[in-house]
């Protein structure tokens, strides 16, 4: 059992345990590929476009769809489609698998949820060491003053 028969179950796609996408949802463009191929780079299509369409999507609340929007605003056009292209490999099959495989794993990473970051106050020997680290310098600059001649004893 492949990676993609793992992911797509009876025509609906897992993101996450509790979230999954209907594959009406997406819609796959095929175009001649720059990648590697042989003489089928100039004759077979074996780039993939994949075009999910946010806005249409119901298997995401509209919370998850405007934090999907939010994270991948780079890769969301105004229409609310979002677009992944994959041409790694030499057929049309690996590349639409691929191009599946990068598209859950954008919406998991969308949708998962930051954690809020705890404050935390400076440690008394964190404080010491940047205040000798302040005091050295000082006195480093110090030395590299000219001695004017006033300050000489003779």
């Amino acid at each position: 059992m492949g990676v993609l028969a793992a992911i797509v179950d009876a025509a609906m796609i897992k993101v996450t345990d509790d979230i999954a996408i209907a594959e009406g949802d997406i819609v796959f463009k095929f175009s001649r590929s720059s990648g590697p191929g042989g003489q089928n780079v100039n004759k077979v299509n074996t780039r993939v476009t994949l075009l999910f369409d946010l806005a249409k999507c119901n298997g995401l609340s509209d919370e998850q769809k405007r934090r999907v929007a939010r994270r991948l605003s780079g890769r969301v056009t105004k229409d609310g489609i979002l677009r992944v292209v994959s041409q790694r490999h030499r057929t049309q099959k690996a590349n639409r698998e691929a191009a599946l495989e990068r598209l859950v794993e954008l919406l998991r990473g969308a949708l998962a949820k930051k954690r809020v970051r705890k404050q935390t106050s400076v440690s008394c020997a964190e404080k010491q060491r940047r205040l000798a680290e302040k005091k050295r310098r000082s006195l480093l600059k110090q030395q590299r003053k000219p001695v004017s001649s006033g300050d000489i004893d003779g």
